[in-house]
Formats: C-alpha cells, structure tokens, sequence
C-alpha cells in the first residue's frame, strides 16, 4: 500500500475565527494583533444590547488609528492582498492598509476551535501529529479512503466535516511524505486540496523557488543564490558532496534529499516539549538602568508565569535562559545549565539574573524573554 501522508492547515485560522463572531467583517480586510483581549471592547463602548453580528462596522477601529509597538499576528486573505502579514509591525502594516479592520488577539476562543477541528480529525483517521494550534500532519495509509484519488476523497472528507461542524475552512496536501505534504498543502489555498506522487516532483516540485521547501530560510536561499542556485530542480542538480562541501555533512545531506522529494520522517504521536517560554514586548524601549525597577518586575513575572507553566504540564528542566531584543532588533540569548532540575520561581530568576549579566545592557531594550529547557517529567527517575 503507498504510504499517503497529508499536512491539513488550517485557512487564516486567528482571522478565520474572528469571522464566526463577526460575519459582518467577510471579505474585508482585517488584521488580527496588538493586546490580548480581555473582553469584547467594541461592543462595550456601543452597548451590550447588540450582539456581536449586529455591531456596525463604523464602530470597529481601523488600523490607521493604531499607535503601539504591536505586530500582526495574522490577516485576512483581504488584508494580506496589500502586503500586510504575520510578525509585520502594526504602525507599518497601517501605511499598507489603513483601512483595515484592527481586532486584539482571543487565545482561548482560538484554543477552543483548535480542539475541536483536531477531535474532528481523529475521529476519521486517528494517525495524527498535532504541529501546532493550527496545521497537523495526518497518516493517510490505511484510512478507509486515504488511497482513493490519491487522498483526495478522504481529504475532502475531512474538510466537509470540519466546515459543518465549525465553519471554519482547510487546506490540504497529500504527498508520500511529510515533506511534500507540507508544500501541497500551500498550492491552492484557500480551502483547497491537492495531490502529489512521487512521479510529480520534476514536473511540479523542481520549477518551485527553493525557499517553497520547509526548512530553508532567507540565509539558506540567499546562500544558495549566491552560487546560482535559485529552484528546487537546481538544487536537486547539485552533486551531494558537492552540498556537503558547501554545507557541511548533516545540511548538504537533508538539502540532496528534500529537493529530490525525499523523506522518511514517521508521524509523530505524542512529542515531549523541548522547553517551556515566555516573552514580552514592551511598549516602550526600556533603559536598563533608568527603567530598571520596571524590568525587574517584568523578569519577576516572566520567571513566575514559566514556573507556573511547567508545574501544570508536570515538568522540570535545568537549562535557564533568556532573550533579549535591543532597539536595533538585534537579539541575543544566554543560557546556563543548572547540577539539578528544578520548577521554582526563585531559582529561575536567580539564574535568569546571572544570564544577564552575561549580556550588554547599554543599547535600549523592546523585549524581555524567560525560557527553561532540558525538560524532563517531575519525579522521574532523571532528577
């Protein structure tokens, strides 16, 4: 039986969800970002007498109207016809699109939606690697269904169900491997599927630019494109020693192998995390010395927030580190390696602390990040 594995992701999936609350906001652009929401701001200010769908949409606040340090978090498809997408800073995404509709972040309401389209899916088929609140990778192999059309009947299966049971809309691609998987699932989005075999990779794999290969970032492509390798089918070309000359001996390897298609990565089940995080941006770039008593309460409640996070998810680690982000945006991280594993909010800080010292702290600073690694689970044998 071919091996048919397919990577669902879901369609603009923060916006997507807005939508269901706001239906009045379909087609527009509307840009999802800046503070957390803590209630709905909007329908406070024109009375709670309307419901959410009813809210005019002179009430909602435009983008050209925001001032902050935020960023985008996502857009919908009609914002992102301007330029305007993820990690892209507000004030910058507002000279792109200032009509847009700006909405703060709902993490539970997204949360919420993630659960349920994940339970939807292994209902169907039960093979599922969960990549995130987003996108999985689903085994298609031996699901009733999985072989016909390639994985077309059951990808629209799976599809349908979703939308009948949320509203919310999917797209996916099914390949022989994760690999290719993840690339189709980007062909026809919106709400689309498509179909790659392994006898498909020249004609429809090769003329794609190679940065379409998840796994090779901007450094990696402009590296490429310094020795004139610009599509995947050029970059299959290339003599593996060759890669390995250039790339070194793990990176020249995966290189040869994704852009010929390969790849023998097995569905993930269950995967342990590798650290447990938290980061702030300030909104305003803060003085290490001036603004001092501020930073230290924000790495009081980082370290609080990381050590609450690890004792509800039954962990420890003993890899303390921190994130730091100048004005410049250039950001750098320190970390040090603790004799024992350990939850507790004091030691964390302390370490926290220590990895500061390690770093400048002249240039003005925009981010503050806390992160534990080297996890292992609390009371295991290990610590």
């Amino acid at each position: 039986m071919t091996r048919r594995i397919a990577h669902l992701d879901m369609d603009a999936f923060y916006a997507s969800v807005e939508l269901l609350r706001y239906p009045q906001l379909k087609d527009l652009p509307v840009v999802i970002g800046g503070a957390r929401r803590t209630e709905d701001e909007t329908l406070r200010k024109i009375g709670e007498e309307l419901t959410l769908s009813r809210i005019p949409l002179k009430a909602f606040p435009r983008l050209a109207d925001y001032t902050g340090r935020g960023v985008v978090t996502t857009a919908t498809y009609a914002a992102r016809q301007f330029g305007v997408g993820s990690a892209l800073g507000l004030m910058k995404a507002a000279k792109l699109c200032p009509q847009a509709i700006l909405l703060p972040v709902d993490f539970n309401e997204y949360r919420k939606y993630s659960h349920a389209f994940k339970a939807i899916i292994l209902d169907i088929a039960p093979l599922m690697e969960d990549r995130g609140i987003d996108e999985v990778y689903i085994d298609f192999s031996h699901v009733h269904g999985g072989q016909r059309e390639g994985g077309r009947v059951l990808a629209r299966l799976i599809q349908k169900a979703i939308f009948d049971a949320t509203g919310l809309t999917c797209s996916v691609g099914v390949a022989p491997n994760k690999l290719l998987a993840k690339m189709a699932s980007e062909f026809n989005k919106p709400n689309g599927i498509a179909i790659v075999y392994e006898t498909d990779v020249q004609e429809g794999i090769w003329p794609l630019a190679c940065r379409k290969i998840n796994g090779i970032g901007p450094k990696a492509e402009e590296k490429l494109k310094k020795y004139g390798i610009e599509t995947i089918g050029q970059l299959a070309a290339q003599d593996l020693q060759w890669l390995i000359d250039h790339f070194g001996q793990k990176t020249g390897a995966w290189l040869h192998d994704a852009a010929n298609g390969r790849d023998e990565r097995p569905i993930v089940l269950e995967s342990e995390p590798v650290s447990v995080s938290r980061e702030t941006s300030f909104e305003r770039d803060l003085h290490a010395v001036r603004d001092k008593a501020q930073l230290t309460r924000i790495l009081t409640e980082l370290c609080e927030k990381v050590s609450a996070d690890l004792q509800r998810k039954g962990y420890v680690g003993k890899t303390i580190g921190i994130k730091l982000r100048y004005d410049d945006f250039k950001s750098v991280t320190r970390d040090q390696t603790l004799p024992t594993y350990t939850d507790n909010t004091q030691t964390i800080r302390r370490t926290a602390r220590l990895c500061l010292r390690r770093v400048s702290l002249e240039q003005r600073l925009r981010l503050l990040g806390v992160r534990v690694g080297n996890l292992t689970k609390a009371g295991s044998p290990e610590r």
